[in-house]
This record gives structure tokens, C-alpha cells and sequence, in this order.
């Protein structure tokens, strides 16, 4: 019971059954307060706190009107849930949605729920009588405030709370409300489609949960292993090969091109990663192929996207065996087929683990003329042995040893915009095609893991870890994974509602906390060009700025890090606070400025001078200003960065 993520305490237990009535009301003054305490992301300190009470609108829970019918006898005690028509477990802020609480108390009793935020804050809370037999219990809830929320309850007389499910561990249900940014960012105009920024992998061909996240990125298989697995000659470019999520036109594709089959291999292998194919004119005729059909599918779906982009290998380090030469070989052939047929072609890679060993790859292979047979550069992000919550992308950052300072992913990315910039064409677009956050080395999913604090880690890591590499000169990053699968503990934004080991292709999901901060992410920096890293933030302080397309709002994504008060033996710290002064105007003015929390809560805080004053914590804050002048000169351009 003490290791339960959302698990209810006795006295959060005799306080939601003294506020609450039978009717299921969520007590107004108890949200007030835990809705406060959200937008201040779980900081207590009058400035958060003053700064939150200038929102317009204090943001709510609130679950009315509980309808009971019977259900299935036999089963769990109590059971959760917040089932959606799309199967997303995701509503947009604002709209009706339905909570479930199934009992079988075994004798009347009543019912003590309570609804709590990512930071173990209970943001609504009610009771209502039970009878004996099994019984689902239904309310309609409707929610102003953003973020993830866990559904959590217990009989007064039985005792009980909610039971596992898959890989989601006792004592929650979870459900995720969508923010509502509308008011405080402008929609802004896209000159080409392709100049949105962020993508996934693990929803492939789950249109739902791409467009509620925010992803507008996917990709699409056209390896030779997947498209000519039997012989020669097999695929053609007017063959229909078209997932549909594709055919929408809202969802864009990556190329994927890594892997040929056994009979093209002169190795035998079946698919062939590690080696250059044994007829490299051959396999340009091949790309040819693809490059048409690329095309093709570009301009009857996706008809403003300036170009169209292909991942050549993938982790190369890890496999690929043959020389450098025969990997420059099997470049310049995919190149040559490409651009043949394709005159929108971006052929990009090399797609290493680290971006630290993408940079390696680059250097190596310079002198070899890999620059002739490259347009743009995909890396992945993966930065530490072991990317979660206990190893941070900023955990080296501020190491006094300088090679162990290279290796924080702010210094990764940094080093590749400029060894690109350095040796390779310039303008070139960066793509950061797949990173992840897993729970810790050496977990496993179980009735009682993750705890709440491990999973409020992990969604601040995943959301800096991408502002990190936007901010520092990626145009794309891919977030991995759609729920957990199996094998690598942790790296799903959602759980496995039906596999307690996980399993690939699971239908039936519900988001933890990351999933939220992706949600808000996209919603925050999607249409915008990055301006840079703040200069001369303190130690321990991170900040990137960017704006929106056609000279729009000012976006200032901020954080602190500090490693004493972020790790798994001492918990991960959701109260850690520093004080911090931005520049968001020119000095003498003051004005307003309108922060948006993690989760994509809006709150006004008012400047002086100029500079407004920030309480940063572990979870990113994004600060919305008007004077782009002021943050482009407080802002240093990535090397090499030319945006959209």
C-alpha cells in the first residue's frame, strides 16, 4: 500500500467524506486551492502563488449527477475508469466527459472518490452510497484545468482502492484533459506544411491519438527488406501502399529506408542492417522507385510540403559493420536513385543512437565526400546510459570535468549544429528522430511501480529533454514511444490497460503525466522557429526561445535542474524552486506577460523594467511575450540554424 502511486490517505480520505456530499459535487473551495497549487507546479511560494491568482479564470474540476447500474458479478473490489468514443482517454478542456467507479463492496457501503493532478494534489473529491451487489457508478465531469489526472476511491466500510490494470499499477485509474491555448497563442499560418515540428513513434496508424497529441509526423516503412522481400522488381511506384492514416493529409510521412532483404544482401542476412547491398546500381534503381512514389503521394496529399525527407539508416553504430567507404557507397546510391525521380528529395542521416556519435560519423566520413550525398541530418537523441527520470538530460551540464560536461545532451546537440555548419552544406535541417524516456535501469512494470513521484519525473524529463534539442537547433523531434510495450520497461507516454508485461499493438491505453507534457508541448512551440539559448542564464538555469511563424508571440520555455534533488534514492523533487528575472521588454516598461505551466494552464504574472520575475522548478514553464527584438538579442541563433 505505502509504494501506491495515488493510493488515498487516511486524512485525504476523512476530508474529501467531510466536503463532500451524496450528490458527488467536487468541493469548490478544495479545487480552488489544488488548482492553485497546479498552475504553481507544486511549488509553494508567494510569488507562484501570486502570480497564479492574476488568471482570469482559476481553472476546475468539477463531477456531477452519479447515475448507478449493475454490473458484472465477480471481479476486482474497485475498478476505474474514464472511457472516451476514441479510445484516447483524452478530452479537449472544457467538454463533458463520463468517470466510472465499479464496486463490490459485498454490503451497502459508501463510496469515497477523489480525482488527483500529477503532483498528488487532489483537484475534485465526492462520495455516494453503494449498494451490496456490483455496481458501476457513473459522473459527468467537465474540466477548465489541463494535465493528467488519477482517478482514485475506496469503500468506507470495506476499505479497497483501485486494482491494476496491465502495465498502470494500483491505486489509480488516469484520464488526460487537453489545453485550450487559443486565447493566449494566435494560430499562425504555415507558408509550407512540412514546417511543423513534431512526430512520434508507437501511434502508427492511430490518427486519434496523433491528432490529440499534437503530432503531425510519422513514419512510413519503405525499406527494401519491407517492399521487395522475395525478389527483384517487385515494388513499383503505383502500387498502393498507402497507410491511411496518411491519406488524410494531416499526418506527414518519414521516409524510413534502413534494411534489404536476403537476396540482395552479399551477406545472406535477412534483413540486412550491416552491410552495403551487393548490386549498389541496382538498389539506386530501387530508390528511384521510391522516390517517385514519394513524390507522387506528396503532391495529391500533402500538396504544401516544400519536400520530402528520407532516414537512410538507423543506429548505424550499433549496426552497421561494413567500412566507411561502403557505407559512403550505399549514400551515394540511395542519393543518386533518389534525387533521380524525386526532385523534392531530402535524403538525410546518418540516424546514430547519441547525437555525440552522430557528430563522430560526420567527422569520420567528411573527408570521404559524405557531404555530397547528404541534404539534411537525422540523428536520435539518446544522451546517458539509461535516458529516465534518475539520469536527466541536463545531469552533466554542469560537471567541472569539461568531457564530462560534453556529454549533457545540451552540449551533444550543440556540438552537431556546429560540425555541421563546419563541414557540410549549409542551412541544412536537423531531425531528432526518435528519443525516449524510460523508468529507471533495472525496473520492471508491477502492481506497485511506478510510484507517483517516478512518473511525475518522467514527464519532466521527456518535455526538457525535447525543448533541449529544439531549443538548441533540431526542426524536428520525434517523440518515442505511444504506449509501453515490451522488453524496455517504461518508455510508453501511456500505460498497457490489458498486458501486465506489455505488448505491441495494444488498443486499450490510458496517458501518464508525459503524455500531458507532450500534449501541452506540441500545442505551445508547434509553429515556431527557435530563437536560441537565453544568455547568461545562472547554473543551474535553462531556457530557449523561439517564435511563432510570421513574426508572432515570443515563446521562452524555462526550467531548473539541480542533481541533489533529483534522484531516485532521494525521490525527484517537485517543490525545488529558483528565483529567476527574464527580459521580456525593453527596460523601463512594464506590462503583462502570460506564463503556461507543464500541463498548458494559462496565468498572467506582470513585469517591471522589462524583466518579470520566474519561480523555475523541475517542470518546464513557458513564459509568452510580445517584444521578439528584446529576445532575439537575449538569445544566441544554434550554429548553422535557419528555420523555417
Amino acid at each position: 500500500m505505502k509504494n501506491n502511486p495515488f493510493v488515498l490517505s487516511s486524512l485525504a480520505i476523512a476530508l474529501a467524506g467531510a466536503l463532500a456530499g451524496c450528490g458527488g459535487d467536487s468541493d469548490s473551495a478544495n479545487v480552488a486551492a489544488t488548482a492553485n497549487a497546479q498552475n504553481s507546479a507544486g511549488a509553494n511560494n508567494a510569488a507562484d502563488v501570486k502570480a497564479t491568482a492574476n488568471a482570469a479564470v482559476n481553472p476546475t474540476i468539477s463531477c456531477v449527477s452519479p447515475s448507478a447500474s449493475p454490473a458484472q458479478s465477480g471481479g476486482a473490489k474497485i475498478t476505474a475508469d474514464s472511457p472516451s468514443a476514441d479510445a484516447t482517454r483524452l478530452y479537449p478542456a472544457g467538454s463533458p466527459f463520463k468517470v466510472t467507479y465499479t464496486t463490490r463492496p459485498g454490503a451497502a457501503d459508501t463510496f469515497k472518490w477523489a480525482i488527483y493532478n500529477t503532483y498528488s494534489k487532489v483537484v475534485a473529491s465526492g462520495s455516494f452510497a453503494v449498494p451490496a451487489a456490483a455496481t458501476t457508478t457513473t459522473l459527468t465531469c467537465t474540466s477548465t484545468l489541463a494535465g493528467f489526472f488519477a482517478l482514485t476511491g475506496t469503500l468506507q466500510k470495506a476499505g479497497g482502492q483501485v486494482e491494476t490494470a496491465g502495465t498502470r499499477p494500483n491505486g489509480f485509474a488516469s484520464f488526460g484533459v487537453l489545453p485550450n491555448l487559443a486565447s493566449t497563442l494566435p494560430a499562425v499560418t504555415y507558408a509550407n506544411q512540412d514546417q511543423h515540428r513534431f512526430g512520434m513513434q508507437g501511434f502508427n496508424g492511430n490518427a486519434a491519438m496523433l491528432a490529440a497529441l499534437g503530432i503531425t509526423w510519422n513514419i512510413d516503412d519503405r525499406q527494401m527488406a519491407v517492399m521487395e522481400p522475395s525478389g527483384r522488381n517487385s515494388f513499383t511506384s503505383a502500387m498502393n501502399n498507402l497507410d491511411p492514416t496518411f491519406t488524410s493529409g494531416k499526418v506527414m510521412r518519414l521516409v524510413r529506408l534502413d534494411g534489404i532483404p536476403a537476396w540482395a544482401s552479399g551477406h545472406g542476412l535477412s534483413p540486412d542492417y550491416g552491410y552495403a547491398p551487393a548490386d549498389l546500381n541496382y538498389y539506386a534503381n530501387y530508390m528511384g522507385r521510391v522516390g517517385a512514389e514519394t513524390e507522387a503521394i506528396r503532391a495529391r496529399y500533402f500538396p504544401q510540403q516544400s519536400a520530402n525527407y528520407y532516414q537512410v539508416t538507423w543506429e548505424p553504430y550499433i549496426l552497421w559493420k561494413d567500412t566507411d567507404a561502403n557505407f559512403v557507397a550505399l549514400y551515394k546510391a540511395v542519393y543518386q536513385g533518389l534525387h533521380s525521380k524525386d526532385p523534392k528529395a531530402v535524403v538525410m542521416g546518418p540516424a546514430e543512437p547519441f547525437p555525440s556519435l552522430t557528430t563522430e560519423r560526420l567527422k569520420r566520413l567528411a573527408p570521404l565526400g559524405f557531404a555530397n550525398y547528404i541534404d539534411g541530418v537525422a540523428t536520435h537523441g539518446y544522451y546517458d546510459a539509461g535516458t529516465s527520470p534518475s539520469h536527466p538530460p541536463e545531469r552533466h551540464h554542469t560537471d567541472a570535468n569539461s568531457a564530462d560536461a560534453a556529454n549533457s545532451l545540451p552540449n551533444e546537440i550543440r556540438a552537431l549544429r556546429e560540425e555541421m555548419n563546419a563541414q557540410y552544406k549549409p542551412g541544412m535541417k536537423l531531425f531528432v528522430t526518435e528519443t525516449g524516456i524510460s523508468y529507471d535501469l533495472g525496473s520492471s512494470y508491477g502492481p506497485n511501480y511506478p510510484s507517483s513521484n517516478i512518473l511525475f519525473a518522467q514527464s519532466a524529463v521527456v518535455a526538457r529533454t525535447h525543448l533541449i534539442m529544439l531549443g538548441e537547433g533540431a526542426d524536428q523531434t520525434y517523440v518515442f514511444f505511444g504506449p509501453d510495450f515490451p522488453g524496455e520497461v517504461g518508455y510508453g507516454t501511456f500505460f498497457d490497460l490489458d498486458n501486465p508485461e506489455a505488448a505491441f499493438g495494444t488498443q486499450n491505453i490510458s496517458p501518464k503525466p508525459a503524455a500531458m507534457t507532450v500534449a501541452a508541448m506540441t500545442r505551445v512551440l508547434d509553429g515556431t522557429t527557435t530563437l536560441g539559448p537565453v544568455k547568461g542564464t545562472p547554473s543551474g538555469v535553462y531556457a530557449y526561445s523561439f517564435q511563432q511563424l510570421g513574426g508572432g508571440k515570443v515563446i521562452t520555455a524555462l526550467w531548473t535542474h539541480n542533481n541533489a534533488v533529483w534522484d531516485a534514492s532521494v525521490g525527484f523533487s517537485a517543490t525545488y524552486s529558483k528565483a529567476y528575472q527574464l527580459s521580456v521588454d525593453a527596460p523601463g516598461t512594464s506590462g503583462t506577460v502570460q506564463l503556461i505551466d507543464a500541463m498548458g494552464n494559462v496565468s498572467n504574472a506582470t513585469y517591471t523594467n522589462g524583466t518579470v520575475t520566474l519561480t523555475l522548478t523541475e517542470m518546464p514553464q513557458y513564459v509568452v511575450s510580445g517584444n521578439a527584438s528584446i529576445a532575439k538579442n537575449n538569445a544566441t541563433k544554434p550554429a548553422g540554424y535557419v528555420g523555417s
